[in-house]
């Protein structure tokens, strides 16, 4: 496999972000060439620049603009693209564009609790009202329609009537710290 190029998509804090940088940092064959995010004020952007990564904003209307990301992917050499916590829809040009090259960490075990409105908080709280026994972490390819791309992996955590939203919340993204690196890094050496 020769180097692959990716770009994280990031909207919040970026701590999956700043986990697959570092995670990546030694690899001889992925490189965290651009992190892109949609909010100009979005802590992620801090931590890829502290780590030495090339960030990016793109506003609402920019992401709709072929013209405008395009470009900018084809100048860091992007090859493949990791949603981690990027909450605007991915215009269908961009996934023409890399079809089966973009894959999104989704907060809950899909087909539950997915779609419009379905991030973050909301999931965990949709969880919690539902008194689910378990929870977990999807990694899916990136589809027209959200949180409806085939499932490459999950992994489950065991939930107790006890727990919070935030408990919920807490397991969840130690899932993440965990296994969404390695899942990525399985997806390229399968796809490059």
């Amino acid at each position: 496999m020769n180097t692959v190029n990716i770009a994280i998509f990031l909207s919040g804090s970026g701590s999956n972000c700043e986990n697959l940088i570092k995670y990546f940092s030694t690899s001889e064959h992925v490189e965290c060439a651009l992190v892109v995010s949609n909010k100009a004020d979005a802590y992620g952007l801090q931590r890829a620049a502290r780590l030495g990564v090339p960030t990016a904003v793109v506003t609402k209307a920019q992401l709709a603009d072929p013209s405008v990301v395009l470009p900018l992917l084809q100048q860091y050499a992007v090859r493949f693209i990791v949603l981690a916590g990027f909450l605007p829809l991915v215009p269908d040009y961009l996934i023409d564009a890399f079809p089966r090259r973009i894959v999104n960490l989704h907060p809950a075990l899909l087909p539950k609790y997915g779609g419009k409105g379905m991030w973050g908080h909301h999931v965990h709280e949709a969880v919690k009202a539902a008194g689910e026994t378990e929870t977990g972490m999807t990694v899916h390819y990136v589809t027209p329609v959200c949180d409806a791309g085939e499932i490459i992996a999950q992994y489950r955590t065991p939930l107790s009537p006890d727990d919070t939203a935030d408990d919920i919340a807490a397991k969840e993204h130690a899932l993440e710290m965990q296994y969404f690196p390695q899942v990525v890094e399985r997806v390229l050496q399968e796809t490059f």
